[in-house]
């Protein structure tokens, strides 16, 4: 089963995968995409996700390649839980059109044939105010148009709003 969870920033959208992660009962892999430049912000927020993890989950940081580590790991009786897909797509849109469509072709391909269980946790940004500048708008754009295709091919969707999580589209497997 794959299942997209969306919210906005500080919804409790991690906080909901993690905890569906624990109740599965399934061997866990985390696929963390975020990317330390910093040492003060994103460390914080990448120390207190650490933190909260079960020590026995496996991780792979995987801020550029998603669909490689996700073919690397995921397998029948296994759950991937990916945080977070936006991170990833800032990641892939910074390095250029070609190298773009290249990992977003391979993440969408690497879902298709994914055996087990995968969980991905995305921010939805398209909610607010239309960005000032073009990057900001494509990302916005790019966002969007993911979400749509990946709550199309996922069996299970959420919503995640305040710590409430409520499930937009539950398909039978």
């Amino acid at each position: 089963m794959h299942e997209l969870i969306l919210g906005g920033a500080r919804s409790g959208k991690s906080g909901h995968g993690e905890s569906l992660a624990v109740k599965s009962g399934l061997e866990v892999t985390y696929i963390a995409t975020a990317q330390v430049h910093d040492d003060s912000e994103m460390h914080a927020r990448i120390e207190a996700h650490r933190m909260r993890r079960p020590p026995h989950w496996a991780l792979e940081e995987a801020p550029l390649a998603l669909g490689d580590a996700i073919d690397r790991h995921a397998r029948t009786g296994r759950l991937l839980l990916v945080d977070c897909l936006t991170l990833w797509l800032t990641n892939v849109l910074l390095e250029g059109d070609e190298r773009f469509i290249h990992e977003q072709g391979r993440l969408l391909e690497a879902l298709e044939r994914a055996p087990g269980r995968v969980i991905m946790v995305s921010n939805e940004v398209g909610q607010g105010v239309v960005p000032m500048n073009a990057l900001s708008r494509r990302f916005v754009d790019e966002a969007g148009y993911l979400h749509q295709t990946l709550a199309s091919r996922c069996q299970r969707v959420w919503w995640v709003v305040a710590g409430l999580p409520q499930c937009l589209k539950d398909k039978p497997v």
